[in-house]
């Protein structure tokens, strides 16, 4: 049976995920995750991509990416998977698969759901064992949200922008939501498929744009 086609559009934004091949990892050490951020700050800037959240897991990847055109998303993760694939065997040797299949991706929803697949991202450390709080992991855009830590890779999630002019407000709220995440980490995996992540009328507009139906979740999630 043929894989259904990628569904992009312009300006749309998506939540992207890779995993190593056979789930094995694909960080070992503190210069690979450099090396696969570094590649990716690349790839934004060649690609005019906005990067608003990000984990690094030893042997997966989540991204939340904004691409003015649709095929630039598919283009930069070409650029990336591949560029990272060739480092990873010239550094560790093999000629085999480094990367799962092609990148999952799925469409989300502007404002609340973009949001909420952001904490889902930056949750992801803690669901895998590897911090008690998200701030703590290093591989991830939690610091930036939570603490203020400067970066030159993430753009600003336009809902978190809205929260309050304070920054200080923004940030308590932010970690407000990451332990309401915690508290149910296991319904919010329910939402992250690959498909479309955002209400019914958000869902209807892109059937009718061609989207073949896949796994998506529909409905407002909780925000307590």
């Amino acid at each position: 049976m043929p894989r259904i086609p990628r569904f992009t559009i312009n300006d749309g934004f998506y939540h992207v995920l890779c995993r190593g091949h056979n789930k094995r990892e694909i960080f070992h050490e503190d210069s690979d995750f450099l090396k696969y951020l570094k590649t990716l700050r690349e790839a934004k800037t060649v690609y005019s991509l906005k990067i608003y959240h990000f984990s690094l897991i030893p042997n997966h990847v989540h991204l939340i990416i904004n691409a003015q055109k649709g095929e630039d998303l598919t283009k930069a993760m070409r650029f990336l998977n591949q560029n990272y694939a060739q480092y990873y065997r010239a550094k560790y040797g093999g000629c085999g698969y480094v990367w799962q299949d092609r990148f999952k991706s799925f469409l989300i929803q502007s404002g609340i759901y973009l949001i909420r697949c952001g904490i889902y991202i930056e949750l992801n450390s803690v669901m895998a064992g590897l911090a008690n709080n998200p701030e703590d992991y290093r591989w991830s855009s939690c610091g930036v949200y939570v603490s203020g830590k400067k970066s030159n890779l993430i753009d600003i999630d336009p809902e978190y922008a809205a929260i309050s002019e304070n920054k200080d407000e923004r940030r308590r709220v932010y970690s407000e939501y990451l332990r309401d995440g915690l508290k149910e980490k296991r319904s919010l995996q329910r939402y992250f498929r690959d498909g479309v992540y955002g209400d019914e009328g958000f869902v209807e507009k892109l059937k009718k744009s061609g989207l073949q139906q896949r796994t998506w979740h529909k409905g407002r999630p909780k925000n307590d």
